[in-house]
């Protein structure tokens, strides 16, 4: 019978590499806040345009990375992390401060929760 440790420990090892790694992409500057945003979004949102690492809940905004620098999911023909292909791609996102999301404006629009058409 083979031992199982290797397999374990390289499964053990993976699980704690996913648990520890976090895409973040950097806000660009050609984000703004809404005029209609409230204070405490406005604060969220300076700081992480400061460099503040997001920590803790965080939400999916579309429509706001540059190209190539999103998160996660960007269309069709693309994998993940770093694969938008356009400016302020509707169908990829970046985190975003928690409930801050709608405030963000983009030279294109504001940003959503939802995949919005490109």
């Amino acid at each position: 019978m083979k031992s199982t440790q290797p397999l374990m420990i390289a499964l053990l090892a993976g699980c704690a590499m996913a648990a520890t790694q976090v895409a973040d992409a950097a806000p660009n500057d050609q984000l703004s806040v809404a005029d209609d945003a409230p204070e405490k979004v406005q604060v969220a949102i300076d700081a992480w345009k400061a460099g503040k690492v997001l920590r803790g809940r965080k939400d999916k905004c579309y429509g706001i990375a540059l190209a190539g620098d999103n998160d996660c999911k960007a269309g069709a023909g693309t994998s993940c992390e770093g694969t938008s292909t356009t400016d302020f791609q509707g169908n990829a996102w970046t985190f975003a401060p928690k409930k801050t999301c709608e405030y963000i404006v983009t030279p294109n629009g504001q940003g959503s929760k939802k995949p919005l058409s490109s």
